[in-house]
């Protein structure tokens, strides 16, 4: 992968309303302006990944106790299926490891088959399923939890 002009920077508040217009575009049920400034303030990891000054898609990780959750990842229409949301999650996966994060937690819907086979890709594995996460047009839609071991055992061991 040759994304070499692929660049990540925190998301800041004066990045929101940009971050909403990639939001609402990819998905039906985007989060909220609120939800990203909250999720900011109280300081959870908010990244975007950029090529040149244009967003290519915003991230939301937790870190926590060895343990780090993404929240939201996604990456805007024109820039999908071309290997940014692998490259993306490798820095994410990175900044969780550099937090002394061991493991890797997501949910994502069983209908958005693009994000499981990239989530495949990147080495998470489907460990579970959450009973009606998500909105969905005519009632909710359970979401499918996967996980991905960040360092090797050995590793966090020593």
């Amino acid at each position: 992968m040759s994304n070499l002009d692929l660049w990540f920077r925190r998301m800041t508040l004066g990045d929101v309303e940009r971050v909403m217009k990639v939001e609402q575009e990819v998905y039906e049920f985007p989060w909220t302006e609120r939800i990203f400034s909250d999720c900011i303030r109280v300081g959870y990891y908010c990244w975007l990944a950029l090529q040149q000054q244009n967003i290519v898609g915003h991230a939301v990780i937790s870190v926590t106790a060895g343990e780090s959750h993404m929240l939201n990842l996604s990456i805007a229409s024109k820039y999908q299926g071309k290997g940014f949301g692998r490259q993306f999650i490798e820095f994410l996966l990175s900044e969780a490891q550099a937090k002394q994060a061991r493991t890797m937690l997501l949910e994502v819907r069983p209908s958005n088959t693009a994000a499981i086979n990239c989530y495949n890709a990147a080495g998470f594995n489907e460990i579970g399923s959450r009973k009606d996460y998500y909105p969905a047009r005519e009632g909710r839609e359970d979401a499918l939890l996967f996980a991905r071991q960040i360092v090797a055992t050995d590793d966090a061991l020593n």
